[in-house]
């Protein structure tokens, strides 16, 4: 009885449906998993002629899964504190790279550091996005592995400018002298003290040297004197001359062979205000500035929301490591689902469309984060009461086909027939 396979269709399409809904439900607690949802369609017909009207009459012939659709709405954001970790809100793929060189794209961002301090999946693929040069992150190059391992560096610079909030005291009798120090480094990031000497002359005028250790560079005796002159200072406190900075201070021949420094120092705060005065009470620096570091290794980082990765080094620099890149499809439902939380591109998807997160119509991201499945409980309950309740209706149906078979065979066998 062609009956028979009708309702075996309909038992096959509700088994198919039910393990959707048990996978769906098994991945509950998956970082990154995304709901599945059972699409049925009718299978062919079977024509058995026309009505009066011309019309056609038309048995089917049973149903099957037509489609599978796959919700990609955001899951829950988690925090997690784990600096690797990485959640998307809104649209995007994070893409990684294994060894044999095969994309894969995931919405799970759960990343972890390998012993070569590479970002990397729980299989192991590398994450990519733009790698940073000197703290640049150039978004039009290729995409590659994201290094934040502390094997990072930022490499030292030298000092080129420095300032100090000085008060020098007004009523100090000539001869007076206050003295101060900085330190200051080097080109090979290396720290050198520089010593600021303030001898008062006469009312409103201060003698300055600025001094740095002979053997810094390489002599022996005195301090080395690199730069000199007289400050002058107005009725009120306020230095008169020289204004604005003294640039031209050089630091030459050091002993470590670092390249010659050339600072300027900066005698006034970026409003214009003067950061020498001499005012009544004791000669006292309150601050000290300048820009060079030594070298540092990695300490920490943080993803921002448009996947830049920042990281803060023992020097106390920040500066980018690379940025996460994003990508986005035409058609998120024809992509492949290969497990492991990853994807891959399709005939039906298109080509994979790569840019930083926040462009594009790519979310943004959140480090530190993870984005939990988006599978509802309540919701895959509902569903599986409505499959369970075909499956027993289509398993019915075989019940009753059968006990009109046997009912109908019982009659043939009847005697007389």
């Amino acid at each position: 009885m062609a009956s028979f396979s009708v309702a075996l269709s309909g038992l096959a399409a509700s088994s198919n449906a039910l393990n959707i809904i048990s996978n769906d439900l098994a991945n509950l607690n998956t970082v990154g998993f995304k709901d599945q949802q059972a699409n049925f369609e009718d299978l062919f017909y079977q024509n058995l002629g026309t009505n009066g009207s011309g019309d056609p009459i038309q048995q089917g012939s049973g149903t099957k899964i037509g489609s599978v659709a796959t919700e990609f709405t955001d899951g829950t954001v988690q925090d997690t504190g784990i600096s690797s970790n990485v959640a998307i809100t809104g649209n995007g793929f994070f893409i990684t790279q294994d060894a044999s060189g095969t994309y894969t794209y995931m919405r799970a961002g759960d990343f972890s550091v390998s012993k070569d301090g590479e970002l990397v999946s729980p299989s192991g693929a590398a994450v990519l996005g733009y790698p940073a040069v000197n703290g640049v992150v150039n978004t039009g190059a290729v995409i590659g592995p994201l290094y934040v391992g502390s094997s990072v560096t930022n490499p030292p610079a030298a000092t080129t400018t420095m300032q100090q909030q000085t008060n020098l005291d007004a009523t100090a009798p000539a001869g007076t002298m206050y003295s101060t120090s900085m330190v200051v480094y080097d080109s090979l990031g290396a720290s050198h003290v520089l010593t600021f000497n303030y001898t008062e002359t006469a009312p409103n005028t201060w003698n300055y040297q600025i001094t740095l250790p002979a053997a810094d560079t390489g002599g022996t005796g005195n301090p080395t004197v690199i730069s000199s002159g007289t400050l002058s200072f107005d009725a009120n406190g306020n230095l008169q001359s020289p204004t604005g900075s003294i640039p031209g201070i050089t630091v030459s021949g050091l002993a470590d062979g670092a390249a010659t420094m050339n600072i300027t120092w900066n005698l006034a705060d970026p409003s214009g205000a003067s950061l020498l005065t001499q005012v009544a009470g004791s000669s006292t620096t309150t601050t000290s500035n300048q820009n060079g570091y030594k070298a540092g290794t990695l300490q920490s980082y943080t993803v921002q929301a448009d996947g830049t990765i920042e990281g803060t080094f023992t020097n106390g620099q920040t500066q980018a490591l690379g940025q996460i890149a994003l990508a986005s499809f035409a058609n998120t439902q024809g992509l492949e689902a290969v497990g492991s939380d990853g994807y891959e591109p399709t005939l039906a998807s298109g080509a994979a469309v790569v840019g930083v997160p926040g462009a594009g119509g790519r979310g943004s991201l959140t480090g530190g984060a993870l984005e939990m499945s988006n599978v509802d409980i309540s919701t895959e309950f509902t569903r599986l009461i409505v499959i369970q309740r075909g499956f027993q209706a289509n398993a019915r149906m075989i019940t009753t086909l059968d006990s009109i078979g046997n009912t109908t065979t019982n009659l043939q066998a009847q005697p007389g027939n």
